[in-house]
């Protein structure tokens, strides 16, 4: 890879011997196959409390790292709050081991004797963490001139591209694994090219060139773009609010509100360090893949595998071949024949039939045949289906096969919520005459709800997935619940007892010789930042009260620590968002764009705690200085807030038609869409007069009922039948792993369960070798070639007004009722209306 010097390890602790084995990554990683041979075996015994807790579920592109459970361990070993107890990976089959056997000595070339002698020593007493993370430091620099360029650059490339994405139906992405992967061959080409030389940067000395690329390096670039990367949730709310509500406040408080909303969680996060960082026991499972991954990388040397696909060649190779590959195929569902992107050819045949486009649409409808060649539909909204494992797959797509498919089918033909008269799936609000719901007719000049007006208008109706959706989130909160106190009670009260007074693992010793980032740092930033979100409520008429804001902030400050504890164990973290909009609709209704604030101040100023929490643990088994991180992580979040600002204006003022359902490069909102609509439903009318009993969608509570039963009913089912499939069925899953739905429909959802099942369970299982070689960099080279590729048809042909080719594969989709959004069984004549009398 290269040639490079070797830094001197640092800050190993010999007092206990661990096995060989434990020092390579056991699942989901990147191995040098001169390294070890990894092999699937069958373990006869189960392991009763087996949990569990997935990455896919909350959003993260760094999924899980697992392990086989050990038949030794026991509840009572939780009981005694042993300090060795093996956190499972949840969707790992109870059945299912991974065997990692050393090779002959001669096979160890690749790893000087220094590195292969620490595996003898201290470790971590958690096998997860000691399968991914080296317990030995490595004295490179980080702080680099090479390392901020690199990482900045990326920052404005991934919050611009995300930005400019997330208003696209179905969006794409670039993830922290994208500038993961990207970064290394700039990294590598800027210490070749650039010269060795000092230069003078605010009176310091610092070095151009600081020697090789290095894995600390590589590391502080991975950090910033996990902060930046994602699309800041007030950008939702602007949107709403210029788009749909038709207000504006100005780019002041737009950049207001976005640094505030996205920055409040790190005076959280440092609060919380001692808790959720320093503990060994908290091991945060889904940064291991991403540190083992980062290990593989800079590995001295990498042997070919001839007995695979692709494995004769540098993986890198491969990358650009996959990238390079899945950019031009792009062009062909993209713009020359689109049709091949919802392949819904039953509604070609019967454009006009508005069930026939109800049950096979791809748009607005059930896709009951789920066929598309366009990687945008497949890994749009959900990401990658060859990152998350395959439990959580098949959970995810029992869901909606039960739920949007067979229910939701049940509900629209019988008529329940009037279904009728509207579309089966989308994130719009309807009136009583079938059409959009004109907000505007019961808006005060205050944008407060007009009581008269709206008992005079129409109450809000909406899709039947739409409604479906909301249920199936109120019982996927009491199923998470219920599921991890059935499953991870006592493991969580372990860590929990043991994070405050547990001996410092080895990766703590190493980090004991940086500087910690002071408490007032962390407390000082809080301050700010609190500051800034007073002004964003306060200065401007957004109807939020000051003790609604610091009842939000207060919210998220509580539940950061029990739910930071349970997805450090489980990798699950427990959403605020319908709560707060629960909360929020009940004390203060008739408010649509205090509604916004409140759950984006009480639901992502935790969010995003947690999600700095874990990028300070990644930070923590990488040895990355502390100080460092603040920095890294501060000034990039901060820079891309005035990215994400800058971009989404320019997009609403250059990009013609966007919002619009019909817009021609999918530029549809969905995002700010369904904000938009729950701020209706929750904040203008308010939850009491759409989900309180007796009114139209009152039935949909009885899914906190049954989010809380059905895990229970999951685990008397598996402790009855041990080895029935009952086992592996994950309640929060089944639940809330669609939570996209709607704006992504069933095509989207069905789509990436059937790739998710080629590669991760018939590849995985039958061509394992080239699994575990160039699975990840194939899903991220299909990832940053859809992107270049949907970026150079936007800058190339959209801006310049180029439209595609006019022909029958990019004309035919547009006749369709599921295209059109008008697949609808009864359409009403002008002064007709539907629904109840009163309201």
């Amino acid at each position: 890879m290269g040639k490079r010097t070797s830094p001197k390890p640092s800050g190993t602790v010999a007092e206990e011997r661990v096995r060989d084995d434990d020092r390579f990554s056991d699942y989901e990683t990147e191995t040098d196959e001169s390294t070890v041979e990894v092999r699937h075996r069958l373990v006869g015994h189960d392991v009763s409390h087996n949990g569990l807790g997935n990455g896919a579920a909350s959003g993260s592109e760094r999924g899980p790292s697992g392990s086989a459970a050990s038949g030794s361990r026991n509840d009572n070993d939780y009981e005694e709050g042993e300090e060795y107890e093996q956190l499972l990976d949840p969707n790992l089959p109870d059945e299912e081991a991974i065997e990692l056997r050393r090779m002959d000595s001669g096979s160890l070339a690749s790893f000087d004797d220094e590195t292969g002698s620490k595996a003898n020593e201290e470790n971590s007493p958690y096998e997860e963490v000691r399968a991914a993370v080296r317990n030995y430091d490595e004295d490179v620099p980080c702080n680099t001139i090479r390392a901020w360029v690199i990482g900045l650059s990326l920052v404005f490339i991934g919050a611009s591209v995300n930005t400019l994405f997330s208003l696209r139906q179905p969006s794409i992405g670039l993830g922290a694994l994208i500038a993961q992967i990207i970064a290394w061959p700039l990294g590598r080409a800027w210490q070749r090219v650039v010269p060795e030389r000092q230069i003078k940067i605010f009176g310091l000395k610092c070095d151009l060139n600081p020697g090789p690329f290095n894995i600390k390096e590589h590391s502080i670039i991975v950090v910033m773009a996990s902060v930046s990367f994602s699309v800041a949730y007030a950008t939702d709310i602007i949107l709403a609010q210029l788009v749909f509500y038709k207000q504006n406040f100005g780019i002041i408080f737009q950049l207001v509100l976005t640094i505030s909303t996205q920055s409040l969680g790190y005076g959280i996060a440092g609060m919380m360090r001692k808790f959720l960082v320093y503990p060994a026991s908290m091991i945060w499972p889904g940064n291991l893949v991403a540190v083992a991954l980062m290990n593989a990388m800079y590995e001295k040397h990498e042997a070919p595998d001839p007995s695979v696909i692709g494995g004769r060649m540098p993986r890198y190779r491969w990358f650009g071949i996959v990238t390079l590959f899945s950019a031009i195929y792009y062009f062909i569902p993209g713009f020359f024949a689109q049709c091949l992107s919802v392949f819904a050819f039953l509604t070609w045949m019967a454009p006009q039939n508005p069930i026939v486009n109800q049950l096979f649409g791809g748009n607005t409808g059930l896709s009951l045949i789920p066929i598309t060649f366009d990687w945008t539909q497949i890994a749009g909204y959900v990401g990658s289906p060859l990152i998350p494992p395959w439990h959580a797959i098949a959970n995810t797509t029992i869901g909606v096969v039960l739920f949007y498919i067979v229910i939701t089918a049940f509900l629209h033909y019988t008529g329940a919520w009037y279904s009728q008269f509207l579309p089966m799936s989308d994130s719009s609000t309807y009136d009583n005459t079938g059409g959009t719901y004109n907000v505007s007719r019961i808006l005060t000049a205050e944008f407060t709800l007009d009581e008269e007006a709206y008992k005079a208008y129409s109450p809000v109706f909406i899709s039947t997935t739409f409604a479906l959706s909301y249920g199936l989130s109120f019982a996927a909160i009491t199923a998470l619940i219920v599921y991890t106190y059935l499953h991870h009670r006592k493991a969580i009260w372990a860590q929990y007892r043991n994070s405050t007074n547990e001996k410092p693992d080895i990766h703590m010793k190493l980090m004991q010789k940086y500087k910690e980032a002071p408490s007032w740092w962390y407390l000082s930033l809080f301050a700010i930042v609190l500051a800034l979100g007073f002004i964003s409520v306060l200065a401007y008429p957004t109807n939020l009260t000051w003790w609604a804001f610091l009842l939000a902030v207060g919210i998220s400050f509580v539940f950061s620590l029990p739910i930071g504890i349970i997805q450090a164990v489980t990798n699950h973290q427990i959403g605020l968002n319908v709560l707060t909009e629960f909360i929020y609709g009940y004390i203060q209704p008739g408010r649509p764009l205090a509604l916004m604030l409140f759950k984006t101040y009480g639901y992502i100023t935790m969010s995003q705690a947690l999600s700095f929490v874990s990028d300070l643990k990644f930070g923590h088994y990488m040895k990355i200085p502390p100080r460092t991180m603040f920095m890294a992580q501060v000034v990039a979040t901060t820079v891309s807030c005035f990215i994400q600002v800058g971009v989404l204006n320019f997009a609403l003022g250059n990009i013609e038609g966007i919002c619009d359902l019909t817009q021609p490069q999918r530029f549809t909102c969905p995002g700010g869409r369904v904000f938009f609509s729950a701020s209706v439903i929750w904040g203008l009318i308010g939850p009491s007069r759409v989900f309180s009993p007796g009114q139209i969608y009152s039935g949909l509570l009885t899914f906190f009922a049954l989010g809380a039963v059905a895990p229970i009913a999951f685990w008397f089912a598996a402790r009855r039948w041990p080895r029935s499939p009952a086992k592996y069925l994950m309640a929060p899953l089944i639940f809330g792993g669609a939570g996209y739905i709607p704006p992504a429909t069933p095509l989207n959802y069905l789509s990436w369960g059937f790739v998710g099942y080629v590669f991760q369970y018939l590849v995985k299982k039958y061509h394992f070798r080239w699994w575990s070689r160039l699975n990840y960099l194939t899903s991220a080279g299909l990832d940053l070639g859809l992107a270049l590729g949907t970026l150079v048809i936007f800058f190339v042909f959209t801006l310049n007004d180029i439209e595609a080719p006019r022909w029958w594969g990019n004309e035919v989709v547009t006749t369709t009722m599921d295209y059109q959004g008008k697949a609808i069984q009864v359409v009403l004549p002008p002064g007709e209306t539907f629904g109840p009398k009163t309201w």
